[in-house]
């Protein structure tokens, strides 16, 4: 087994002991990403759908740098702070995948995340 790790500077430097993505043969396993912006390591919280984005843009550049698109994931989790907002999370999580070859999914609701944040995704991918 040969274990990559993968990093780039388009994502949030990891703020612990972990790695952004870890590559091992062609499975992609991404740590859970959160809405901070990579440049200025602050958060975007203006709404819950501009949240979302950020953390999917983030997770798009941890796929890009392990040269993989959405079109690989094959399972994602999303935790969130209040079911409540679950279809407008959804409205912009959708816009990155094809519905027809979109992964598997689940979506839990949380006491709390890191930074009070309303929304973390952690991805699986295969090439």
């Amino acid at each position: 087994m040969i274990k990559k790790i993968i990093f780039t500077d388009k994502a949030p430097a990891p703020i612990g002991p972990y790695n952004q993505a870890v590559l091992v043969e062609k499975t992609l396993y991404t740590s859970g990403q959160i809405a901070l912006n990579p440049i200025t390591m602050e958060l975007v919280l203006d709404s819950i759908e501009a949240e979302t984005k950020q953390v999917m843009e983030n997770i798009k550049a941890v796929l890009e740098a392990a040269e993989m698109t959405f079109e690989d994931v094959v399972k994602t989790t999303i935790f969130i702070m209040n079911m409540d907002d679950f279809s407008r999370i959804n409205s912009v999580y959708g816009c990155y995948f094809n519905e027809k070859i979109a992964p598997a999914r689940e979506t839990v609701q949380v006491a709390c995340l890191p930074k009070n944040v309303n929304i973390e995704i952690s991805m699986i991918a295969i090439k």
